[in-house]
């Protein structure tokens, strides 16, 4: 299966704009959003529930680490060599950076909490325990927090599945950050 590397002006008419958005937050046209803009809905959904995610009570870190559970989860190589490149930026360590590439627990009580959380409710397709909402809220979190991470699961799942179907190929600028799903 073949999807094609749409340029904004090859794109469909729909996708342009979120293409044109994407061009000018990142400095480039990532690969991933040339083959998503097959489906303008998709593209323009994904943007809009990510922009979504990012207004969501949760910290940054707290977000990223919901955003490489889920990542690593569905094997998606390009968000996790692209959240591992943004890490750095919300306060992640080298050792937690590593711990999300690697599906381990991580050091910090709240954020394992949280990566815990968040694989329950995939495991759980949200039907989590009441001991596994009460263990999430132990760590300072609230039942807002809960269902913020169902928007982040939701938007990145959409994002992880899509970019597997398209087998959306790594930029340049992500190399460093390559991932291979480890070994089960």
């Amino acid at each position: 299966m073949s999807f094609v590397d749409h340029t904004i002006e090859s794109a469909p008419a729909a996708a342009r704009r979120p293409m044109e958005a994407v061009l000018k937050k990142t400095g480039y046209l990532p690969a991933a959003v040339a083959r998503l803009a097959e489906s303008p809905q998709l593209l323009d959904g994904f943007l809009r529930m990510s922009g979504l995610f990012e207004t969501t009570t949760l910290s940054p870190l707290a977000r990223e680490v919901l955003i490489m559970t889920v990542a690593t989860r569905n094997a998606c190589h390009v968000c996790v060599a692209m959240h591992s490149a943004k890490l750095p930026s919300v306060g992640a360590n080298p050792d937690q950076i590593a711990a999300l590439r690697e599906g381990r627990p991580l050091d910090d009580a709240p954020l394992e909490a949280l990566r815990l959380f968040v694989l329950e409710v995939l495991a759980t397709s949200g039907a989590v325990s009441a001991e596994a909402l009460e263990e999430f809220l132990a760590h300072g979190y609230t039942r807002q927090n809960a269902l913020e991470v169902v928007l982040g699961i939701s938007a990145y799942t959409m994002s992880t599945l899509a970019n597997r179907m398209t087998e959306a190929p790594l930029d340049e600028a992500l190399r460093p950050f390559a991932w291979t799903e480890p070994a089960a």
